[in-house]
């Protein structure tokens, strides 16, 4: 363990944090050079191997991620224009898509008209893996493109719980202010609150970390989030 993290760890008090105190923490403890991300682990009371029990979203953060995005659209025609309009970095269809077969993967986020998924739908394979096969429950299957475009320009984040029950998201930045990072943390946990899925019995919130990039993890208190839902 490096210096620099211990430190920081000793600045952290022992124990659970509200999450308004966990916010102010993780800021204090950040020591990278650089602007970190602040991520969000949630683990999930659910038994991840159901397919009943599968918990996957997407929130729209009110502050963003403070991370610009590159955006890919499978589209045509109007569609594809409209996409243009909306500000996506790169529209087509089968252009694109051999591009990515021949190993082009200079997005963040792809978004496909129902029309064009059954080719798409060829590259899960290469998607898959990465994330970012388009997905109808995500909203990054439609025809409203140029909805789907800006609302992830503004900030709408994917998440879906992994192997282990986890799901990890990305609340934005050290330099965000507190309640900026306070207000897209609640939407986030307010968010997968709503997805749990009815078949899950007992605690859903089983632990909630919050960190930057390089910092140490700030544990919040599970119970007490889940009465804000409750």
């Amino acid at each position: 363990m490096g210096k620099k993290l211990t430190a920081a760890q000793e600045k952290l008090e022992p124990g659970f944090y509200g999450l308004k105190e966990a916010v102010e923490a993780v800021k204090q403890a950040a020591f990278a050079k650089y602007d970190e991300s602040v991520d969000m682990a949630i683990r999930l009371g659910i038994d991840p191997k159901r397919s009943d029990q599968m918990v996957r979203g997407t929130t729209a953060l009110p502050h963003g991620t403070g991370k610009k995005l590159r955006v890919l659209v499978f589209a045509k025609g109007e569609k594809e224009q409209e996409a243009r309009q909306a500000g996506a970095d790169f529209v087509g269809s089968d252009d694109l898509m051999e591009k990515i077969k021949g190993g082009w993967m200079e997005f963040d986020c792809a978004i496909s008209t129902p029309d064009l998924m059954a080719s798409v739908g060829k590259l899960g394979k290469v998607l898959g893996p990465r994330g970012l096969m388009p997905n109808p429950k995500t909203g990054t299957v439609t025809f409203e493109v140029g909805k789907a475009v800006s609302e992830i320009r503004k900030g709408r984040v994917e998440f879906k719980v992994e192997k282990a029950g986890i799901v990890q998201v990305p609340v934005g930045k050290v330099s965000f202010d507190a309640q900026k990072l306070y207000d897209n943390a609640h939407a986030v946990l307010e968010s997968v609150v709503k997805a749990k899925p009815s078949s899950c019995k007992g605690r859903y919130l089983k632990s909630v970390t919050m960190s930057s990039t390089m910092g140490p993890g700030v544990k919040l208190d599970p119970v007490a989030l889940s009465k804000l839902w409750s």
